[in-house]
């Protein structure tokens, strides 16, 4: 049989990458047993192997076997039967078919009943009749995960029966660490480490940044291609230390991971084995001939290597390897600074400084005791070549180890700024603060302040305080202007962006708002560009305009600008490409919108940005709502989450506040805005607010609550400075004020909307305004328009947009007394919404088609076990031929995260290969539910 079987979600999973081999054999097992086979397998392998996955698998996939299931537990090895209770009291109702004896013997095990110790072996009988008895109703997979825990009892009543089977349909799987006597000469598949191309993938998907390879394939030599090692190892480490290797010695975690036991070790060793040790450890490269040549410079013998190959603690074979990733750092910390230096002096002797420069210079980084110009200088020129090998974060160590070590004040300002700017492009907020004030320290000439203070405000824009950054860059950049005006747009611009994420909201006052105008007011004095606009001209004069003139004023310029947008430079990017999404959402270009965000989170993820990675996610999640692919926003808000916990970001959770309003998920989204709205509020960023109030605006629609959605959403679009939260909230208060009479209140919001469509011109924004004008029209004009928004959204990727409007003309339809023409709008929306997973709106379809008289299966717990939305997108792809990184590309997930939830289709079809997809989706009904 094909077992096209997918992987994993997580750690707890993520070891069946790469486990092709071992999901057959298992396959294999189960269909034995499903054809009334007999089978026993013993899989063992280390901690962190994959063990419980491979059997967690099972149980995730299997459906037509019956599974039971029992876990050793270390504190209850010396309870007698304790795992053999696990395994078969949900079955002991099925005892009474056993013989008398074998009866009294289980219950007296389990305690059921008082009595003498039962004999050993009437109880292994009874549990192999009891399995078969359980087996004769339907097949049985019986899985015990950490054998080596089970209490002597129930490990040997099981060895007992597992070699007693015969013909019942059942099936045994043992996972442990070392198969004890009880499985002696039971069939085996050994779990060992991961192929080297699967545990590469597994280490890159739990990195936030990028990662040098040769520390890379250390990492993956010292694991062995264990996964959960390979999943674990960079928790305890910063981006910027793995980065290109720099600093990993010395990571704190060691000593908790590795614990006193490496210490004693390391301390039995004689004195020159324990100086080789050191310097293996202080190269994060493993390269076994630079640590012998640095040997050899220091008269460390080669000898000296046995005693610690012989304690199992380094190898130094074809590559240097110590036993755990995290026993380097141990070794590492253990020696005194000197000799720390002495190692880093050796190695950087021995490394060739046109082979490794940057190596080399890091090396004699780590060996100087004091400052030290000359390499001060040359750990500069190794930052730009660090950034090819390891991103942003190896170029701000090289840099940051650069100030450190500048003898000549005079250079001092000049590097720590640049140190500075590259920490913050990485995340590291704290390291950036730090070096600014090592500037600030020394005499600055007004040039070199208005660059600290750009630098600051940017520094406190990270950290999430919005207010505060709009002033400091506004002043920086009118302090910059003298000096470099390209330098002060860009400072202008992040100003700006700063600005437009505090205006608005409850209780703010006009302040923010002035702050916003004047920025806007400087921007527009600027002398025009001797060359032409550029995309960063356009952009800020654009959205400059939008604010003081509004959007008819600004329309032409930031339409100009976003067709530009989408290409401009990394370096760009980097500086101000954030803020370039702006322009495509203020005029309705919502494919521009997502290929601008996508690009840009590409880009700053190859390189490390971290800093504005989880502010680039949350636009690409919004992108990805908007276009009804909630998997792909799921995905990412959880991606962005992770990014700003590492990162110290703080900004507000857009994508899961829109997306949970979207879905009609009452207690989640209610409890998601209201949590926005209350960090908005302490954190000064209003729009956040605005933000929050057009989501609520979307929930109380889909669930048919007007007054509450007509109030948020005037609440949303009545912030005079946020132009974005108005464009979205203007539709849903136009429908939630048509549905309750309020024709004055709608057609005021409809007005106010039409400001906005109509000077962008194009299908999404004249497809919007379409469909509220339908609401407040009669007759074949409402027809007409109905008509217009469905054509029109039809053509964009505004599922749930185009979704609405079906149900709003289905509606109308209704209510004009034309139920056949109502059913087909009607149904066409209740499928889309359904499929989308809009469950609110999807209802609310619903309803109105029971009213025209149609029956439609609701979906509830009745229909759990069918395809969501999100795994019903997943498995047409996969049916359409695409591979899991393909998926993950056009989804925006990981490829792992594709591969779980196709495990989860494919149980849920009853199918274990692509190719069975075309059929089990071909079956399905219109509402997505097998016909």
């Amino acid at each position: 049989m094909n077992r096209d079987l997918p992987g994993y979600l997580g750690a707890g999973a993520a070891q069946l990458a790469g486990r092709r081999d071992e999901l057959s054999v298992l396959g294999g097992l189960i269909d034995a047993v499903r054809e009334g086979e007999s089978q026993v397998l013993v899989v063992r392998g280390e901690p962190g192997a994959g063990k419980t996955a491979l059997l967690e698998h099972v149980v995730g996939q299997e459906h037509s076997c019956q599974v039971a299931r029992a876990a050793g537990v270390q504190s209850e090895t010396e309870l007698a039967f304790a795992g053999l209770h696990q395994l078969c009291a949900p079955m002991l109702g099925r005892a009474e078919r056993l013989p008398l004896p074998q009866q009294d013997a289980l219950r007296t095990a389990f305690g059921l009943v008082a009595g003498p110790p039962p004999d050993r072996f009437i109880v292994g009988l009874a549990v192999l009749n009891l399995l078969s008895e359980v087996a004769a109703e339907r097949p049985l997979i019986c899985l015990i995960d950490d054998e080596q825990w089970l209490d002597q009892a129930s490990a040997q009543a099981l060895g007992f029966a597992a070699r007693r089977l015969g013909a019942n349909p059942v099936g045994l799987v043992f996972a442990t660490r070392n198969p004890g006597a009880e499985l002696a000469g039971l069939p085996e598949l050994d779990v060992d480490g991961l192929p080297e191309q699967d545990a590469r993938a597994l280490l890159r998907s739990a990195l936030a940044g990028p990662l040098d390879e040769q520390v890379r394939d250390l990492i993956v030599a010292e694991t062995r291609g264990n996964p959960t090692a390979l999943l674990e190892l960079p928790e305890g480490l910063s981006p910027w230390e793995l980065a290109g290797g720099f600093g990993l010695p010395r990571s704190a975690a060691a000593t908790n991971r590795v614990g006193h036991t490496f210490d004693r070790q390391l301390a039995a060793l004689p004195a020159q084995t324990r100086r080789l040790v050191v310097l293996a450890a202080a190269d994060p490269s493993g390269d076994r001939a630079l640590v012998w040549r640095a040997a050899g410079l220091l008269g460390i013998p080669v000898q000296a290597g046995e005693p610690a190959a012989e304690a199992g603690l380094v190898d130094f074979g074809g590559r240097v390897r110590f036993r755990y990733p995290l026993a380097r750092s141990a070794a590492y910390r253990s020696a005194s600074r000197r000799e720390r230096r002495e190692a880093h002096a050796a190695l950087a002797e021995v490394t060739d400084e046109v082979a490794d420069p940057d190596r080399r210079a890091w090396h004699r980084a780590e060996a100087a005791a004091a400052p030290d110009e000359e390499v001060a200088a040359e750990l500069g020129r190794s930052a730009g070549r660090a950034q090819a090998r390891g991103g942003l974060p190896a170029a701000a160590a090289f840099l940051e180890r650069s100030v450190a070590l500048t003898a000549d004040p005079a250079r001092l300002a000049d590097r720590a700024l640049a140190a500075a700017q590259v920490s913050l492009q990485a995340g590291a907020l704290g390291n950036a603060l730090d070096l600014l004030a090592a500037v600030e320290a020394g005499p600055l000439d007004e040039f070199a302040s208005a660059q600290v203070d750009r630098l600051r405000g940017q520094v406190v824009f990270a950290s999430g305080h919005t207010s505060d950054a709009a002033t400091a860059l506004l002043k920086a950049a009118r302090r910059l202007q003298p000096f470099d005006l390209d330098l002060a747009r860009e400072t202008y611009l992040a100003a700006w962006g700063a600005a437009i994420l505090t205006v608005g909201g409850p209780g703010k006052s006009d302040g923010d708002g002035e702050v916003l105008l004047e920025i806007c007011r400087s921007v527009l004095t600027l002398p025009a560009p001797p060359d032409g606009p550029r995309p960063l001209d356009l952009t800020l004069e654009g959205l400059a305009l939008l604010i003081t003139d509004g959007h008819a004023a600004a329309a032409s310029t930031l339409q100009r600008a976003a067709k530009v947008l989408t290409s401009i430079p990394v370096e760009e990017v980097l500086r101000w490409g954030w803020v370039a999404t702006r322009t495509s959402s203020a005029v309705w270009d919502y494919e521009g919108f997502h290929a601008i965000s996508v690009r840009q989170v590409q880009i700053v993820r190859d390189i490390g940005a971290l800093a504005q990675l989880p502010l680039l996610l949350s636009q690409v999640g919004v992108a990805r709502a908007w276009m009804g692919d909630f998997a792909g926003a799921d995905a990412v808000a959880a991606e962005s989450a992770s990014v700003a916990a590492r990162t110290g970001n703080r900004f507000p959770p857009h994508v899961v506040v829109l997306l949970r309003a979207m879905q009609g998920r009452e207690d989640e989204a209610s409890a998601a805005i209201a949590g926005a709205i209350e960090e908005s509020a302490a954190s000064g960023q209003g729009a956040a607010d605005s933000f929050a109030r057009w989501a609520s605006a979307v929930l109380h629609n889909g669930l048919a609550r007007y007054k509450e959605a007509a109030s948020a959403a005037r609440l949303a679009a009545g912030n005079p400075f946020d132009p974005w939260s108005a464009l979205w909230a203007l539709p849903e208060l136009v429908e939630a004020a048509a549905r309750l009479g309020d024709a004055e209140l709608a057609r005021d919001a409809l007005d106010r909307l039409a400001v906005m469509t109509q000077p962008s011109g194009n299908d999404p924004a004249l497809g919007i305004e379409a469909r509220c004008r339908a609401l407040l029209s009669d007759g074949a004009d409402a027809d007409d328009l109905y008509r217009e928004a469905i054509d029109r959204l039809g053509l964009t990727r505004l599922r749930p947009e185009l979704a609405r409007a079906h149900l709003l003309y289905g509606e109308w339809l209704r209510r004009e007394g034309r139920r056949v023409e109502a059913r087909e709008q009607l149904r066409t929306a209740h499928e889309l919404l359904a499929a989308i997973g809009m469950g609110a709106f999807a209802e609310r379809a619903r309803r109105e088609l029971i009213a025209t008289g149609e029956k439609v299966r609701k979906r509830g717990v009745e229909t759990r076990d069918q395809l969501t939305p999100q795994e019903e997108q997943i498995a047409r792809l996969a049916r359409d031929g695409c591979t899991n990184p393909e998926i993950a590309a056009q989804l925006f997930l990981s490829a792992r995260t594709v591969e779980w939830h196709l495990g989860k289709v494919f149980g849920k079809l009853g199918v274990s290969s692509r190719r069975e997809l075309t059929a089990a989706l071909g079956q399905r009904g219109q509402d997505g539910q097998p016909s």
